[in-house]
C-alpha cells in the first residue's frame, strides 16, 4: 500500500468533488484542516496516515448539506478508500473519526476516542474560529437562507444532536450556540493555544457588530 499515493489521490478526489462549493464546507476548508492536522500531528504521537485521510475526507458529504444524513459522509469515504484498497482497520478508524468529529450541540457531550481523532477534530474546529471562522459562518448562513441577526431571537443551548441539526436560528446566534464554545473543547495543547487568539478575534468582532447595528461608530 503506497500511502503517499493514496493521500495524493484522495486530495485530488476531494478537490474534484468540493471545489467551488459555496457553504463554507468547500475544498479549501478541507485543505486548511488537512494542513492544520499535519501541523498538530507533528507534535502528537499519532498515525499520520489515518490523520491525513480523516482530515481530507471529513466533509466529503457533510450531513448539514444532505438533509441531516449522518451516515452519508462515512459511507462515501469508505467506498472511496475501498476503491484504493486501503485496509479495513484504517477505513474503520477514519470513518469513526468522521462520525465523532462534528459538534453536536452545546449540552451534548462528545468524546474522541483516539489521538488521531482528537487531532482531526481540533483542526476542523480551529477552522470555525477567527477571521476564517467568521467568514465561513456567514457563508453558511446565507447558503441556508438564514437572517444575519434578529435581536428578538435569543441563543439556545441545544440539549441533543437532533435539536442542534434542526435549529434554524440567525447567524449571530451561531456564535453563542457553537463557535464561542469551541475554545474550551480543544483536545491538544497546540490547538488550545491557537484557539485563544482566534476566540478573542471573534469576541472583538461581535462587539463591533453590535455597535454598528445600533448605528454607532
Amino acid at each position: 500500500m503506497d500511502k503517499n499515493s493514496i493521500i495524493k489521490q484522495t486530495l485530488n478526489y476531494v478537490e474534484s468533488t468540493l471545489l467551488g462549493e459555496g457553504s463554507g464546507h468547500d475544498f479549501w476548508h478541507v485543505y486548511r484542516v488537512w494542513k492544520m492536522a499535519q501541523h498538530i500531528g507533528k507534535k502528537e504521537k499519532a498515525d499520520m496516515f489515518v490523520v491525513e485521510l480523516a482530515a481530507l475526507l471529513h466533509d466529503i458529504a457533510d450531513y448539514k448539506l444532505y438533509k441531516g444524513d449522518e451516515e452519508i459522509g462515512p459511507k462515501t469515504a469508505a467506498r472511496w478508500l475501498k476503491s484504493l484498497k486501503v485496509d479495513d482497520k484504517t477505513i474503520g478508524h477514519v470513518c469513526q473519526i468522521m462520525k465523532d468529529a462534528s459538534f453536536k450541540g452545546a449540552k451534548v457531550k462528545t468524546q474522541m476516542k483516539t489521538p488521531e481523532g482528537k487531532i482531526v477534530q481540533d483542526a476542523d474546529r480551529l477552522d470555525a474560529l477567527g477571521a476564517i471562522g467568521i467568514a465561513r459562518t456567514f457563508a453558511f448562513g446565507g447558503h441556508m437562507d438564514r437572517e444575519i441577526y434578529n435581536p428578538n431571537v435569543k441563543p439556545y443551548m441545544h440539549k441533543s444532536f437532533e435539536e442542534y441539526k434542526s435549529g434554524k436560528s440567525h447567524t449571530i446566534n451561531h456564535f453563542y450556540e457553537k463557535l464561542l464554545l469551541l475554545k474550551d473543547l480543544m483536545n491538544t495543547k497546540t490547538a488550545k493555544q491557537i484557539a485563544l487568539g482566534r476566540h478573542k478575534y471573534m469576541e472583538e468582532f461581535l462587539k463591533k457588530f453590535y455597535l454598528e447595528w445600533e448605528g454607532k461608530e
